[in-house]
């Protein structure tokens, strides 16, 4: 299976309001299709699988959203994408096919999200590198 094409077709960012409480942020990914794909200038030895999705990061008490919706490009052999369009019809995924789908999503989005996080001034969703200072030992 490989990746060929991830593209972003809906970026969404709001801070919605103002708060001195502790915020609580929450991360969804939710694919929304599984198909197989048609494009010319690939040969049959591969089938193209296009899959659409929506990753959301809520900041709550109703403080900030950030959702992204897009889609990919994968090629997989004809067996394997049989077995996954089987399955998707039951809204199903292989172990296998998930983990790298959704790796696929967090790798570029989260990028994308901790931009957009800081531009806006609100609290990374995921944990940053720290460094602290040494303690001194006596």
């Amino acid at each position: 299976m490989r990746l060929v094409s991830f593209n972003f077709n809906k970026i969404d960012v709001e801070r919605i309001s103002e708060t001195n409480e502790r915020v609580k942020i929450d991360t969804n990914i939710d694919v929304s299709s599984i198909e197989k794909a048609k494009i010319e200038i690939f040969n049959d030895k591969e089938d193209l699988i296009q899959v659409k999705f929506k990753y959301t990061i809520n900041y709550e008490p109703q403080f900030a959203k950030i959702e992204f919706k897009g889609s990919m490009f994968l090629t997989m052999d004809s067996k394997d994408s049989k077995e996954l369009l089987k399955r998707w019809k039951d809204k199903e995924i292989p172990e296998d096919v998930r983990v790298f789908i959704f790796n696929v999503i967090l790798m570029k989005s989260n990028i994308k999200a901790l931009q957009f996080e800081d531009d806006l001034n609100l609290p990374p969703h995921i944990p940053l590198p720290r460094l602290s200072k040494e303690e001194k030992k006596e």
